[in-house]
């Protein structure tokens, strides 16, 4: 008892031990404390100042104290970041529900875009050439390809479980320094952005992606659960942006070089990874970003020489090669399609409407305006022209590009009722070296004179204030004027024809009333030219560059234009001034048959009704037309039955003080089709010969052609024309606009003309050539001059009598009155004689159609109607110039002498 006691209170005075000195070093560390805070202010600002002292802040943090503190920091503000980051994954993964990682394998498949016609003929498969295979089996792809990319975007992708914290420190270091942006994303990551997510989502950037790239994050790491590292790589090269629509290394393999991926070289591999990263700016096709594209390259193959793949001989062998020399020309990816620049210019619209990804993506099906027949006759027809099998007087009856000096031309034709393209050219032919699949069609080429129709509509019409007093028969007098800015234009034949109609005017290209027409429509309503050209359809006629500057030589066309603008704003003419959105795509449908885009007609009136009426009038007149070729050129519309309104156009260029044509156009329309053509250079280099006849000689056979397929089709009807909507005034043949008034335009007065030259009279008129003409007066309303318009055309107001002289010969005549009757003797002077006649007074007594010098003896016999008194004979010759002669005469005289 007494040991257990013992061992008791031994125990006990142990533990007693213990806990008094702890009590000792606590009382210490108290005791320490106190002493310490005595030392400080009273104050509580200044005490809290003192122990802020960053001295005493660093003894404090590195005591043992401090040290401890920053232990339970660190530990408190990482179980945050846990709990935290644990959060969100749990309130994101209910969002992913939905997405079964397990289906990614099914996700990534081959796509390919289809283009139709109208008539569901297959016009491309947007695929490359060969075969278009996206997806294939991973084992076969070049080993360089899958290293290349490892190297370049994510060095760690075997070592990582999905996420890599190393790249997300690298990228945001990067970023921070202010490089340029860098991603921290995996291999891994970057697949799952592309498969699961939207565009949209995978734009999102900052704040507003922190949801997708924890989701992004969480894929990552199931995938990476799902699938080895060997398929993720297969699936990302199955799927991946390699420029363009070419989504997977196999196309792309198969477009730049022609050849499988299992047939890639190193500098094949290393320029195909380095696409991805910026898939618009790396595009091989891209020009402006070939430099940087090789660039990249080079850094894939320097990456690979760092992670051991390559050994630095192997990059430079590979550098040295001209790998873009290597890649196969873009025509190459169209070897069968139809209508390649058309597709291709619906393939652009697309990709600025949808994006750039969902294009890319491909499985869409397209269906277009385009008339695969439509477009083949007008192929055939550029063909032909360009091959010399089309020709007449206006190629001297040779080949048409020879002879006028041109080497391209582009085409298009439009529904005019709905405004859909049916067909297009874009260069005389696709394959043609140098410029063939440039698209001329939507290059800015001055129109000339083709821009002349909308400026006439503008004046014509009364909409805005126009204050429109105008009409067909209205005359702009074409004579030399200066306009404001010291602009003295001339007509193309430097000839000018004076106080003609704005039917003759329009209809043979006279540039001096074009010009007034534009410059009466501004002092009206300043810029409401140009706003009538663009809402009708040339939507950026003078907008370009110096364009935008350009003045009133902007109505003969100085400004540039796109031809499948300018057909547009010819339609709109043709829809008595409708305009209507041009339209190249019917319906597109993505591979799950949801529509994407279906077309939906929309109209606006931009034109007055009664103006597009009276330029379709001018355009439409084969007389009026007639007067700038001498005959009407729409030869084959003709025969066919079909009248159509069209415009001829010629832009110029002045190469050392000369001027010389350089492009030549034609368009125009009918109630159902409209046309434009233009021909040219592409280095817009001048022409031999610039006679836009050719081109209405073209415009004639192709919608000649076309016409009459339609006809054949049921679609139209050869002999549809425009009915004259109401209000529509005709006046003395001419049309005018039911809010023209005549009394305002002009006043009504008398005028002496010549009989002979059909001019002014003269002082030196005799009073017999002399003849009294009802006019219209007006003044020309830039130049302030009276203009004098004959009610009766065949006269000329503006010119005096050239047909007298004051000294002309004049005829002469000689009456002699004998026992036997009366002898007269006249004699000719300037002008032939026309007749002469013998007066009893003022009866007519005898005539006698004369036209040279001569006698004229009348024997008594034939005087029974001479009275007494005097008898006077007047000759009168061609000229109207007169001369009499008289004498006393006695019927009852007797006289035994004999005529």
């Amino acid at each position: 008892m007494g040991n257990k006691k013992r061992k008791v209170a031994g125990g006990v005075s142990a533990y007693a031990n213990l806990a008094n000195k702890r009590r000792v070093k606590k009382d210490a560390r108290a005791r320490k404390k106190a002493e310490y805070l005595a030392t400080l202010p009273k104050h509580p600002v200044k005490r809290l100042l003192y122990r802020l002292h960053p001295k005493r802040l660093a003894k404090y943090w590195f005591s043992r104290d401090g040290a401890i503190m920053a232990l339970k920091v660190v530990g408190i503000a990482l179980l945050l970041i846990v709990i935290g980051i644990a959060s969100l994954f749990a309130y994101f993964r209910k969002d992913l529900d939905k997405i079964n990682p397990d289906t990614l394998a099914q996700r990534v498949k081959t796509t390919v875009t289809k283009y139709y016609d109208r008539n569901d003929k297959l016009l491309w498969e947007d695929k490359g050439t060969g075969d278009y295979t996206l997806v294939v089996d991973a084992k076969t792809i070049s080993p360089c390809m899958g290293k290349a990319t490892i190297a370049i975007e994510d060095k760690d992708f075997y070592k990582h479980g999905g996420i890599s914290a190393s790249g997300i420190a690298r990228a945001f270091i990067s970023n921070s320094q202010g490089n340029a942006v860098q991603g921290g994303s995996t291999l891994t990551q970057q697949l799952v952005k592309k498969v699961f997510f939207t565009k949209d989502e995978a734009m999102q950037r900052g704040l507003s992606g922190i949801p997708r790239k924890i989701k992004e994050m969480i894929l990552a790491i199931e995938v990476e659960r799902m699938y080895s590292k060997d398929q993720i790589l297969g699936l990302y090269l199955n799927e991946s942006p390699y420029g363009g629509r070419r989504n997977g290394v196999e196309s792309a393999a198969q477009t730049y070089f022609g050849k499988s991926s299992r047939d890639l070289t190193l500098p094949e591999c290393s320029l195909l990874a380095a696409i991805p990263n910026n898939p618009s700016l790396y595009n091989p096709y891209n020009t402006y970003g070939r430099k940087a594209l090789v660039e990249r390259q080079h850094k894939v193959l320097d990456d690979m020489v760092s992670m051991n793949y390559i050994s630095k001989q192997e990059a430079a062998a590979a550098k040295k090669v001209d790998i873009m020399d290597t890649i196969k020309p873009l025509a190459d990816q169209y070897a069968n399609v139809k209508a390649p620049h058309f597709v291709q210019m619906v393939k652009k619209q697309l990709e600025e409407e949808l994006g750039k990804t969902i294009v890319g993506e491909g499985g869409l099906l397209v269906k277009t305006t385009l008339d695969l027949d439509a477009q083949t006759t007008l192929e055939t027809n550029i063909a032909k022209l360009f091959n010399g099998e089309i020709t007449d007087g206006n190629c001297g009856y040779r080949n048409c590009s020879q002879f006028a000096g041109f080497s391209n031309g582009a085409a298009a034709i439009e529904d005019t009722k709905t405004g859909q393209l049916i067909a297009l050219v874009g260069s005389r032919d696709f394959n043609y070296a140098g410029f063939g699949q440039d698209n001329a069609a939507t290059a800015f080429i001055q129109p000339g004179s083709s821009i002349k129709p909308l400026v006439y509509a503008r004046l014509f019409s009364n909409q805005g204030g126009n204050n429109a007093n105008y009409g067909s028969g209205s005359i702009l007098a074409d004579s030399k004027t200066t306009f404001p800015g010291n602009y003295s234009p001339n007509n193309a034949d430097n000839k000018f024809q004076g106080n003609i109609t704005l039917r003759q005017a329009l209809a043979r290209s006279r540039n001096i009333p074009a010009i007034k027409a534009m410059a009466i429509n501004e002092k009206n309503n300043s810029g409401s030219t140009w706003s009538l050209i663009r809402s009708a359809g040339d939507l950026q006629y003078c907008t370009q560059g110096a364009d935008a500057q350009a003045g009133l030589s902007s109505a003969i066309g100085g400004c540039g234009t796109r031809l499948v603008d300018h057909v547009n704003a010819f339609a709109t003419l043709g829809r008595m001034g409708t305009y209507k959105p041009q339209t190249t795509i019917l319906k597109v449908a993505n591979s799950n048959g949801q529509t994407l885009k279906q077309y939906k007609e929309s109209s606006k009136q931009v034109i007055d009704q009664q103006a597009a009426y009276i330029v379709s009038d001018i355009l439409g007149d084969g007389k009026a037309r007639a007067g700038l070729a001498g005959r009407d050129y729409l030869v084959n519309l003709g025969r066919a039955g079909v009248k159509a309104a069209v415009k001829t156009g010629t832009s110029n260029s002045e190469i050392n003080g000369k001027v010389s044509a350089k492009d030549i156009w034609a368009a125009g329309y009918t109630p159902n089709l409209s046309m434009a053509v233009w021909l040219g250079n592409s280095d817009t280099s001048p022409l031999r010969n610039g006679n836009s006849l050719i081109p209405a000689m073209f415009f004639d056979r192709t919608m000649a052609d076309i016409s009459k397929m339609y006809a054949d089709q049921g679609k139209l009807k050869l002999s549809d024309w425009y009915t004259a909507p109401s209000g529509i005034q005709t006046i003395k043949g001419e049309i005018y606009p039911s809010y023209y008034n005549k009394a305002s335009a002009a006043t009504n007065a008398k005028m002496t003309f010549d009989r002979v030259s059909k001019k002014k009279a003269t002082s030196c008129t005799p009073e017999a050539a002399k003849i009294e003409i009802d006019v219209m007066k007006m003044a020309d309303p830039i130049t302030r001059k009276e203009i004098v318009t004959p009610n009766d055309s065949s006269y000329d107001a503006e010119k005096e009598d050239d047909a007298h002289k004051c000294d002309d010969p004049k005829p002469n005549v000689t009456l002699t009155v004998t026992s036997g009757g009366v002898s007269i003797v006249y004699t000719s002077g300037r002008y032939k004689l026309q007749n002469i006649e013998l007066l009893s007074g003022s009866t007519v007594v005898a005539s006698k159609q004369v036209d040279s010098s001569g006698i004229w003896n009348i024997h008594k016999g034939n005087l029974s109607a001479a009275s007494s008194g005097t008898l006077t004979a007047k000759i009168t010759d061609i000229g109207y110039y007169t001369a009499t002669s008289s004498a006393s005469y006695n019927p009852n005289s007797s006289s035994d002498d004999d005529d």
